[in-house]
C-alpha cells in the first residue's frame, strides 16, 4: 500500500465502503461521493483489467471500453507492479 495515501481520512473512507451490504446501496453510496465522470472512470479502468488478465489485446480493449492507450497501460503497470488490489478482487 502506499504510504502517502494512508490517513485517517482515507481509513475512514475504507470503513465505509466495506459497511456497504448491496448493490444498490453501492450506488447510492458511489453516486453520492463521486462525480458521473469519476465513477465511468473507474468503472472503464476495472474493465480494462478484468480485459487485460483474460490477455486482450490493447486494440480490443480500445475499441470494446473506447479507453485510450494510455489508461490501458496505466491500468497494466497496476496489474503487473502494483499492490494487487485488481487481483484480490478479480480472483475472487
Amino acid at each position: 500500500m502506499n504510504d502517502k495515501l494512508r490517513s485517517e481520512a482515507t481509513d475512514s473512507l475504507m470503513d465505509a465502503i466495506l459497511k456497504l451490504r448491496t448493490v444498490d446501496e453501492c450506488y447510492a453510496f458511489f453516486e453520492d461521493l463521486c462525480t458521473v465522470g469519476e465513477l465511468m472512470s473507474m468503472s472503464q479502468r476495472f474493465e480494462v483489467a478484468t480485459m487485460l488478465r483474460e490477455k486482450q489485446t490493447y486494440q480490443e480493449i480500445s475499441r470494446k471500453t473506447g479507453a485510450s492507450t494510455a489508461t490501458i497501460s496505466r491500468v497494466n503497470r497496476s496489474l503487473a507492479y502494483g499492490n494487487d488490489g485488481y487481483e484480490l478482487v478479480l480472483s475472487r
